[in-house]
């Protein structure tokens, strides 16, 4: 037996080794990136098969921060391409295998009915190229990772790992942002950062790198203000939170500051008696915000615009244009990614070009309808429903619950819960003024509370079957005394 396995592993030896033999023959003869990547593909088989969260996990990295595009080094390797097929293969696999435990909830019921709706209105938009374009491109694929992670994410550790990739994309986005500042790179009007401008990238918007940025804030400042997490993950909180504060301060974005604001607020909600003196505190440290972002000196919407600035101005008609999209496509908007394209039918001001809608509620609004809108409404009601929740159901206990029963508190979790409450404020304010609803924060943050739910639920059955076992032996064990 013992020889048979060692024939086996010989084997594998040499299978392995005829394999990087030929990668290394092929780079040498084709010395092309896609050699490099096709490298990849064993270890994305293993990894999809035996650790297919954590593929999931670098996907949404690679998705939503764009790795790939904040260090170019990475970009000819075709990584986010390579691992969307890893995932969907990986999801597919252990379906099949049954190695992942479907479940089934009402916020994924109102996301299905959601997505159904983007569907129909892309096949009905009238620019039907770029509604498709955005549908097959983007949104399939977070529609996908909403029931990946949701289905994926189980266990304590996985959530463990969801922080820390968080925050540590959160520094990496953060620190590249602060070096093209200091080194005026990839400047827009003069002063306002962004990243890969130069090749087309996403974050080639400072408004689009301030929501990125966002996102981890919330993490990195859970992370740092959970009672128990230990020093070194306090650490990486501070660092995280710090450096993402600081690149978003350097897009000189409205709505990015808005953002930390709301995100801080719920923080400091829970932790200050005097609701009046938090606000105060908050409209100052706001206005000290926009002062460290030198707003006022931004080429658009700066302090030279008298009234109402050009950029606000900007977002007036556009909203409005929005509206009017809207009363005329009541069940299903102008389509996905529509917007700019009937900008110019339903604008009352025309300035020789069309504008982005620079909000999330009126992107909706505009793109899926008034249905749409009262949807995903619903969305968001049912994240800070199972936000609330899982904060009281996680927060430390001094001894027991109400019900007398003890609770293990897992600082992770609660984190986590925290994450989901100060990341849906931070994306409700700051989505007011930038569009966000359908790229990933929103979705990632919709899987991460139907995850914590489905743990909660989990963790609330196991418990009470364990109440009621010492209880269900109590008429025997006193019958048998008696006798």
């Amino acid at each position: 037996m013992h020889s048979l396995q060692l024939l086996q592993r010989w084997q594998q030896i040499t299978l392995a080794s005829l394999v990087v033999l030929l990668l290394a023959l092929a780079w040498y003869k084709i010395p092309h990136p896609a050699i490099a990547a096709a490298g990849l593909l064993p270890l994305l088989l293993v990894a999809g098969l035996r650790l297919p969260f954590l593929l999931c996990l670098a996907f949404i990295a690679f998705s939503f921060f764009r790795l790939h595009e904040v260090f170019p080094a990475l970009y000819p390797l075709k990584i986010p391409q390579l691992l969307a097929l890893g995932t969907l293969g990986s999801l597919m696999a252990n379906l099949l295998t049954q190695r992942i435990q479907m479940f089934w909830s009402r916020e994924h019921s109102t996301f299905l009915l959601f997505f159904g709706l983007v569907i129909i209105g892309a096949a009905l938009a009238t620019n039907r190229a770029a509604a498709m374009s955005s549908l097959t491109g983007t949104y399939i694929k977070i529609a996908i990772m909403v029931l990946a992670i949701s289905w994926l994410l189980r266990r304590e550790s996985q959530f463990k790992a969801v922080l820390i990739n968080m925050i540590l994309c959160g520094i990496g986005v953060g620190l590249v942002a602060l070096r093209n500042k200091s080194q005026g790179l990839e400047l827009v009007e003069g002063t306002r950062v962004t990243i890969g401008r130069s090749i087309g990238s996403m974050l080639g918007d400072p408004n689009d790198l301030s929501l990125v940025l966002l996102f981890p804030a919330a993490f990195a400042l859970a992370v740092l203000l959970t009672p128990r997490m230990g020093k070194l993950w306090k650490l990486l909180g501070l660092i995280g939170f710090i450096t993402v504060v600081c690149a978003i301060i350097a897009t000189q974005s409205r709505g990015g500051l808005l953002g930390i604001c709301a995100v801080s607020g719920v923080f400091a909600w829970r932790r200050v008696q005097n609701k009046a003196l938090l606000v105060s505190v908050g409209v100052c440290a706001l206005g000290v915000l926009f002062v460290l972002a030198g707003v006022s000196d931004r080429a658009s919407g700066g302090a030279h615009e008298e009234g109402i600035d050009e950029s606000a101005m900007g977002r007036i008609y556009a909203w409005q244009a929005a509206i009017g999209m809207a009363v005329h496509h009541p069940l299903t908007g102008v389509g996905i990614n529509n917007f700019i394209s009937n900008y110019f039918d339903y604008s009352p001001h025309w300035d020789g070009k069309n504008h982005a809608v620079h909000s999330t509620w009126f992107g909706i609004l505009a793109e899926t309808g008034l249905l749409g809108f009262m949807i995903f409404s619903t969305l968001i009601i049912q994240i800070a429903r199972i936000g609330f929740k899982s904060v009281a159901y996680f927060q430390p206990r001094s001894e027991s619950d109400h019900s007398g029963a003890t609770q293990s508190y897992s600082p992770v979790l609660y984190a986590c819960a925290q994450s989901v409450q100060a990341g849906l404020a931070g994306f409700c304010i700051s989505g007011t003024f930038l569009t966000m609803g359908f790229t990933w924060p929103i979705y990632i943050l919709l899987s991460l509370a139907i995850a914590l739910s489905q743990y909660r639920i989990s963790a609330e059955a196991k418990r009470l079957a364990k109440c009621e076992t010492p209880h269900s032996n109590a008429p025997q064990k006193t019958h048998n005394s008696l006798k």
